[in-house]
Parts: C-alpha cells; sequence; structure tokens
C-alpha cells in the first residue's frame, strides 16, 4: 500500500468515525439515563437524510403525519390521564406542544415556497424528525421505565422494526442523495478533501464540543449527569426522572438527524441503511463500556479507520471485521470489570 491511499482512506476513515462517534455518544447518553439500549438510533439518520431528499424534491415528507399521528397520540394519554383523576398541570403545555407544533409546521411546509436554501432544509428536516424523540419516549418507554433492561430492549427492537416498516412505506426501497452543502474542494498535498466532508468532521467537532459544554455547565445537563449516576437520587432532589427521559431522547434525535443530514450528500441513503450505521456506533459505544464519552469518541475513530481499510483490503468483509471488533473488547471488560446489581 502506497502512502497516498493509505492517507486516502484514513481521510474517508476519519469522516465515517466523527458520524459514528456522534451516534455513540447518543447511544451512551440514553443508556445512561434511561438504562435503554437504543437499537433504533440508526434509523433517526436514515429519517433524516430521506426526509431532507425529499424536502429538496419539493415534497412534503410523509414523516411530518407521523410527527401528527404521534402527536395526538401522546395529547390523547395525557388528556386521559387527566380525565382520570391525574394531575391537569402542564396539560395546556402539552396539548400545545404534541398538537399545535405539528399542525404549525403543516401549515408552515404547505405555505413555503418549492425551493429553499440548503440550511433551511435542514431546519425544516430538524424541526419535524427532532420531537419524534421525546414523543417515542413517552409512547413506548415511560410507561416501562422501569422495567428491568430486558424489557426496555425488547421494547427497542420492536420500535426498530416498526420505524424500519414505516420507512420502506414513507420512502419506498429506492435510495437517494442530497444536495452537498459546499462544492468547494481543498488540496492538502496530494490529499483532495471535499466541502462536505469538512462540513462533517466540523459539526461533529462542535455539537461533541456543545454537548460537553451543556452536560459541565448548564442546569439541565448536571441534572442529567446526576440522573445517570443515581436516578432515585435525582428524583429526591427534585429532578424528574420522565423529564430527563424526554429530553435525553431528544437529544439523540437531535444527533441522528443531523447525521443524517451531514452524510446523505455522500453516500446513497436508503429506507434500512440506518441500522448498520447505527450498529456501527453501538460498537464504539461499547468500547467506551456504554458509559465513557471520550473513550466512545476514540472507538468511534478506530471503527471508521478499521472499515475504510477494510474496504480496500477485502471489500467483502470489511463489515465482518468492523463487528469482530467488539470481541475482543467484551472479553477484555469481562475481565477487569466487576459485576454491579441493577440498581432497583
Amino acid at each position: 500500500m502506497e502512502l497516498d491511499i493509505a492517507l486516502i482512506l484514513t481521510q474517508d476513515g476519519i469522516t465515517s468515525g466523527a458520524v459514528y462517534a456522534l451516534l455513540a455518544l447518543a447511544l451512551v447518553l440514553v443508556f445512561a439515563v434511561t438504562r435503554v439500549i437504543f437499537i433504533p438510533q440508526g434509523e433517526y439518520v436514515a429519517y433524516g437524510a430521506l426526509t431532507m431528499a425529499m424536502l429538496q424534491q419539493g415534497k412534503v415528507p410523509a414523516t411530518l403525519w407521523l410527527l401528527v399521528v404521534l402527536g395526538a397520540l401522546a395529547a390523547g394519554l395525557d388528556g386521559w390521564k387527566a380525565l382520570r383523576g391525574g394531575s391537569r398541570a402542564g396539560l395546556a403545555a402539552s396539548f400545545a406542544w404534541c398538537l399545535g407544533y405539528p399542525l404549525a409546521l403543516v401549515v408552515l411546509l404547505y405555505t413555503l415556497p418549492a425551493s429553499q436554501s440548503v440550511l433551511v432544509q435542514s431546519a425544516l428536516t430538524l424541526a419535524i424528525l427532532v420531537p419524534l424523540g421525546p414523543l417515542v419516549y413517552r409512547l413506548a418507554y415511560q410507561p416501562v421505565a422501569e422495567a428491568p433492561v430486558l424489557i426496555l430492549l425488547i421494547v427497542s427492537v420492536a420500535i426498530h422494526v416498526a420505524m424500519v416498516g414505516l420507512g420502506l412505506l414513507f420512502f419506498g426501497a429506492e435510495g437517494a442523495r442530497t444536495s452537498a452543502f459546499s462544492d468547494a474542494q481543498f488540496a492538502l498535498g496530494s490529499l483532495t478533501v471535499s466541502g462536505q466532508q469538512v462540513w462533517v468532521v466540523a459539526v461533529s467537532a462542535a455539537l461533541i464540543g456543545g454537548l460537553w459544554l451543556f452536560f459541565e455547565r448548564s442546569l439541565y445537563g448536571k441534572a442529567l449527569r446526576a440522573t445517570a449516576i443515581n436516578r432515585n437520587g435525582a428524583r429526591l432532589m427534585g429532578f424528574s426522572p420522565v423529564f430527563a427521559g424526554k429530553l435525553t431522547f431528544l437529544l439523540a434525535a437531535f444527533i441522528g438527524v443531523l447525521s443524517g443530514i451531514l452524510i446523505a450528500p455522500l453516500t446513497t441513503i436508503y429506507y434500512d441503511t440506518g441500522f448498520l450505521i447505527g450498529l456501527k456506533g453501538f460498537v464504539a459505544a461499547i468500547v467506551g463500556g456504554l458509559a465513557s464519552y471520550p473513550i466512545a469518541a476514540a472507538g468511534a475513530l478506530l471503527v471508521g479507520v478499521l472499515e475504510s481499510f477494510s474496504s480496500f483490503w477485502a471489500s467483502a468483509y470489511k463489515e465482518v471485521f468492523v463487528f469482530t471488533l467488539i470481541i475482543p473488547v467484551l472479553m477484555w471488560r469481562s475481565f477487569t470489570s466487576h459485576h454491579v446489581e441493577e440498581e432497583e
């Protein structure tokens, strides 16, 4: 292998690893706060890319109607709970968020001109899909929030299957790409770096830095860290575990959708592509023990570079090499970690 080829492969691996790092951080965050192994994380990537593609084609994305339906279901549950004697505090806000917001988006998308800039289309994609995170938590996970991890995993598998099926219904079996944020080309010696690759790495680094500031400096970030360490302790200190779950899923949805928007110009995305991308993020999260953000990010870069070099040497087996990485990591952790009983 020549040095130029190795540099090109490393460049591609870093670009992929930046996206895997975001997904790994989302998976670690969700598991640490809610004990949910969030298998559908990759579906947000596919939904983000394909929703963006539909907007660029001048179509109203079908995911908008998914938001309307889930919002109506969540509002109905909150209303039913209030009618059965529960607290009515926050009911108006719930109806405004679950019903008013999706309907306002419907009006907005049908009144906007067909052609918008890439940044406007990205903002609309985020506005449609990010609220699905807390809605999914409200409908699927909140009723069983105190269940064992195995039950939560089964719920995650069910949501993954449902989202893949809905993806086929919404977007069809054909893949799609979107327009790049930038058509610029940068020469670094023998390497040529595209503007879109710069966008991916820069936005990923900025988001990771933003998350660090959020968890270190903001009150909500510190509350989520406290919930991850001790859920009962955080509850006794007045921080609602329900709010923690919704906020966590909101952040996870934002990370997944943004990742889909970033990679859509670089590769063709299909309705079921997200599962494989999410699994690679999961491998990176396992490297971090589903607990360490820095180690998970480093593991994501390792996964990206390993995938890139494997595709050069043995493209038919590149997925095998990537997922085999999890075996020595699990063996090492099994010998170095101590068993801790699950918190009641």
